[in-house]
């Protein structure tokens, strides 16, 4: 039984709670223990979760691949150009271990907004009609891997996200 397949939506879960977690114990060992964690009621805004710390807001989508993945893009919503310092974090994990890392970054620096997507490629949904056509997302873009910023550890990832 293959648990990455078969309980995507657990290990899904369980990414995020990681996540927030080594946010939670940078901002600890920072000394500020002021990192703010909030999650939208409904899904439709382009975000999973809004992270706060001192004067910044970060409005983050959240995305998960096992290091040997071979996945080249991912789909973002146009909201989340509309959210201060909105960004997408794609989490890389061990299979194995599920030690998080290294990271990819699409975004800007805090305060600023997400790097418009508009004139990307509009993402098709990957179910066919009954027509055997894939139709048009026309609110979601596709961001090509090479768009995002590697950043090796989480510690790389908080200062992405949170320092000037």
């Amino acid at each position: 039984m293959d648990n990455h397949f078969l309980k995507s939506s657990f290990r899904e879960k369980l990414i995020e709670h990681l996540f927030i977690g080594e946010m939670l114990k940078l901002s600890w060992k920072g000394g500020s223990c002021s990192i703010e964690v909030a999650k939208p009621e409904v899904d439709n805004q382009g975000y999973d979760l809004i992270l706060e710390h001192e004067d910044v807001i970060r409005h983050v989508q959240l995305k998960t691949a096992h290091r040997n993945a071979k996945t080249a893009k991912q789909k973002v919503h146009l909201a989340l150009n509309k959210k201060p310092s909105g960004c997408v974090i794609w989490i890389y994990f061990n299979e194995e271990t599920l030690e998080l890392g290294p990271f990819l970054f699409f975004g800007a620096d805090p305060k600023q907004p997400l790097p418009c997507i508009e004139g990307m490629r509009v993402a098709k949904h990957t179910k066919a009609n009954a027509q055997g056509i894939k139709n048009e997302r026309p609110e979601i873009r596709e961001i090509p891997k090479g768009q995002f910023l590697k950043l090796a550890t989480a510690e790389d990832l908080y200062a992405k996200l949170f320092c000037y």
